[in-house]
């Protein structure tokens, strides 16, 4: 049993007050993927990094962090992607983006998906043009083979001129998941709708499992059976990134720890959200992933 990672990789560089803080690998995905393997959960990612000192920096950060890096393309004439994120007085980000321009491509080795795996993709990679025919076989070979995936949105306003000609593949992503996760934020941009049960009412055509979360408010969890909303708790953030990812990566914990109730499971993924914005970092402390180690 693994969990298969399948996102874009960045090297993430946060600062406060206009000053660097901290640098460390990202990519929505990956932030999910270092959290589960930190937890002791078995794990991979499919990804590309340049042929750089990054690259090879994330490859060996993956490892430590017990991920396979097995599946990361390593592009030899390429650099690896920078962000930069900017946390502003409420400890959310904005986010600056450089890419090499001949990146997004993946040819290198993929994983054999078994029926005991569970697939975690979303963000931009997952219906970036570019990628498209990879990450759709990737994803329709674990559906065939009875894999659980789960598909995070994401889509960034940063993208919102590529929205016409990637919607469709939004959509199909929806249609192939067992649990589709996305932000207010998301759909507001996607389908210019906020009400939470209007965008259930788009989603469920694709997928009748929905969690919509929305920041500091509640979460709602969507599923055939109706809808269940839960608070989220007030906390005092140092930053918000990878927040969402590190919710992602709870969820999965949980089902993977038999947890099979939706309370339960939203329960263990604000356990992780909230772990990761009280430190400047993507992913779950080293404190909580010994306790989930110890449980």
């Amino acid at each position: 049993m693994r969990v298969i990672g399948i996102g874009e990789t960045v090297y993430d560089i946060l600062f406060k007050n206009d000053q660097p803080q901290k640098a460390v690998p990202g990519g929505s995905t990956l932030n999910s993927i270092v959290s589960l393997g930190k937890a002791g959960i078995s794990c991979a990612m499919v990804t590309e990094v340049g042929g750089d000192y990054v690259g090879e920096l994330i490859c060996r950060y993956l490892t430590e962090n017990g991920v396979s890096a097995d599946y990361v393309c390593r592009r030899p004439k390429i650099k690896t992607t920078t962000s930069l994120a900017f946390l502003n007085e409420n400890n959310d980000a904005q986010y600056s983006f450089y890419k090499d321009p001949a990146a997004d491509k993946l040819d290198g080795k993929l994983p054999e998906i078994t029926k005991d795996d569970v697939i975690l993709f979303g963000s931009f990679f997952a219906v970036n043009p570019s990628l498209r025919s990879v990450v759709r076989a990737l994803v329709e070979n674990a559906r065939k083979a009875g894999a659980f995936i789960y598909y995070d949105v994401n889509f960034r306003k940063n993208d919102i001129a590529d929205l016409p000609r990637v919607m469709p593949n939004i959509e199909e992503n929806m249609k192939l998941a067992d649990v589709v996760r996305g932000s207010r934020e998301d759909f507001e941009i996607m389908y210019g709708i906020s009400d939470a049960d209007a965008v259930y009412e788009k989603v469920r055509s694709y997928c009748s499992t929905f969690i919509l979360t929305d920041g500091a408010r509640q979460v709602r969890a969507y599923t055939p059976d109706g809808c269940e909303s839960f608070p989220v708790p007030d906390i005092e953030t140092v930053s918000t990134v990878g927040a969402g990812d590190n919710f992602n990566a709870g969820y999965i914990y949980a089902m993977l720890k038999g947890r099979k109730d939706q309370a339960s499971r939203i329960e263990m993924a604000q356990m992780w959200s909230l772990d990761v914005c009280r430190q400047m970092g993507n992913n779950i402390s080293d404190g909580l992933a010994a306790l989930l180690k110890g449980m």
